[in-house]
């Protein structure tokens, strides 16, 4: 119950389901809202207007009801409560959640009922989350686009005609239409980055290897102890500061390790935007930008030379096409270990006709020797970047080459058919990796900010990508940036 002498209105309810997960946390200790309410104002809001999103494709209700019922008794009890507690939280479908269907997307893992909790999820209950659904992805996490056979298309809050971005697509949707108060996501080709520029939201691919990923079904069968090279979970909200609670909260040792091991992030570099050294890679002619989008963040770049920071213009200490050259063989050769027995043979007799040029089977089949001669190019270019940062504090670049684009479900397993549309015209679909490529392939924390919209009302995000580690570096610019020229903004009819 809300404490005593406390109402709430229709509108002043739809307010409270927009805040930062960290104020509804502090609503619930104040006893402003009880975590029950929460709940139950989200599940309504689900009811009304999911529909036209479809973000949130699995729900646990009653286990839900019984955890923030729980939540509300422990504040009564003036008990000590996590950052997190009595706040209402989905979850990307590729994470098990106990007692919930985990799908990943795929029609293979369609009736998996989970059994325990993801490491990452375990960690957002024990700070006092309650989950309450699952969010939409693609089969497999392996599309810029949200749909799937087992659940459906999800739609963007801005516009129902596209994409909301893949493969976190839900978690973005759902959060820009204001459905929950947190979402965990992953990201190894732009899954949490692309959704977070399409739907106007915040993300934070954080370093590699700093939040366990045990528990995720993204192409791996439930139960697989194997990790994902390049692949990493990490936290998006509609604020700023709820990718430093995400952060702290889910970042650490994995379970074997934490006996031993103790994760310390370094400070910010900077506490303001005056004292950060920026660099600006907007456009690159390897993979042009829009017009448009390029000058929506020219105009942010251009606010936060304002403020006093230091910034130069260029490309960063790699350029794009030679890091594609090392980056989508090595993520081809992971999405390899999606493949079944079957279609993995058929690849291998496919990489044979190739031969010598090689191409896309060939890519998917890498032998070790031939993966482990790309990883010590890998650990080369991260030598230049670490080398880079001792000047530069965080480098500005787009995420993708455009806004969110109408949805396009051709069959495109080699991304040969589809196309974006950059300044009129074509450009191949496959371009969608390119600027997600240097920090994903170099294990660089890179946050997404909401900087502008376009012409036709779509959400223009920019990358902050920091050095290795220094996620709270990317996650402060961030939320200094939001000060000066506003963050999230919430989409028409939500």
């Amino acid at each position: 119950m809300a404490a005593a002498g406390l109402a709430f209105s229709g509108d002043c309810m739809t307010d409270l389901a927009f805040r930062s997960a960290g104020r509804l946390a502090a609503a619930v200790a104040a006893k402003e809202v009880s975590s029950i309410e929460l709940l139950d104002h989200y599940l309504a809001r689900v009811e009304r207007l999911d529909p036209k999103v479809n973000a949130i494709v699995a729900r646990d209700e009653e286990g839900a009801r019984a955890a923030a019922l729980a939540a509300d008794r422990a504040v009564s009890r003036g008990e000590p409560l996590g950052r997190l507690h009595g706040v209402p939280v989905t979850i990307k479908d590729s994470l098990e959640v106990a007692g919930m269907r985990t799908t990943g997307g795929s029609a293979r893992w369609g009736e998996h009922v989970s059994t325990s909790d993801a490491e990452s999820v375990a960690r957002l209950k024990n700070a006092g989350a309650i989950v309450f659904g699952k969010s939409n992805m693609p089969p497999d996490a392996r599309d810029w686009q949200t749909y799937n056979e087992v659940y459906g298309t999800t739609n963007n809050p801005w516009d129902p005609t596209r994409g909301p971005g893949g493969s976190s697509g839900g978690s973005a949707a759902a959060l820009a239409a204001g459905l929950t108060g947190l979402e965990l996501g992953g990201d190894s080709a732009g899954s949490i980055r692309v959704p977070a520029h399409f739907c106007g939201v915040y993300g934070l691919r954080t370093s590699f290897g700093i939040v366990p990923r045990y528990g995720s079904v993204s192409g791996h069968a439930p139960g697989t102890l194997a990790d994902f090279d390049m692949a990493v979970l990490g936290p998006l909200g509609r604020h700023a500061d709820d990718l430093d609670l995400g952060l702290d909260i889910l970042a650490g040792a994995d379970h074997d390790r934490a006996p031993a091991w103790r994760l310390e992030l370094p400070a910010a570099r900077s506490s303001t935007l005056r004292g950060f050294r920026v660099a600006a890679w907007l456009d690159d002619p390897f993979c042009p930008v829009d017009s448009e989008l390029v000058a929506i963040m020219q105009a942010a770049v251009e606010a936060v030379r304002a403020e006093g920071a230091a910034v130069v213009e260029g490309k960063g200490p790699v350029g794009l096409e030679e890091t594609m050259a090392l980056y989508e063989p090595l993520l081809m050769a992971q999405s390899g270990l999606v493949e079944s027995d079957e279609s993995y043979a058929g690849l291998v007799d496919f990489a044979a006709a190739e031969g010598a040029a090689g191409g896309f089977a060939s890519d998917l089949t890498l032998s070790f020797r031939e993966w482990h001669a790309l990883d010590e190019r890998r650990q080369h270019s991260r030598r230049r970047w670490s080398e880079f940062f001792r000047d530069v504090d965080v480098l500005l670049c787009p995420v993708t080459p455009t806004a969110a684009f109408p949805h396009d479900q051709q069959p495109d397993p080699t991304w040969s058919v589809r196309t974006l549309q950059v300044d009129g015209a074509d450009r191949p679909y496959r371009d969608m990796l390119t600027w997600m490529a240097p920090s994903a392939v170099n294990h660089l924390p890179a946050a997404v900010a909401p900087v502008g919209t376009t012409r036709d009302g779509l959400p223009v995000g920019i990358q902050v990508i920091a050095p290795y580690l220094h996620d709270r570096t990317a996650v402060q610019f961030v939320r200094r940036l939001a000060e000066v020229i506003g963050g999230f903004r919430r989409p028409p009819g939500f």
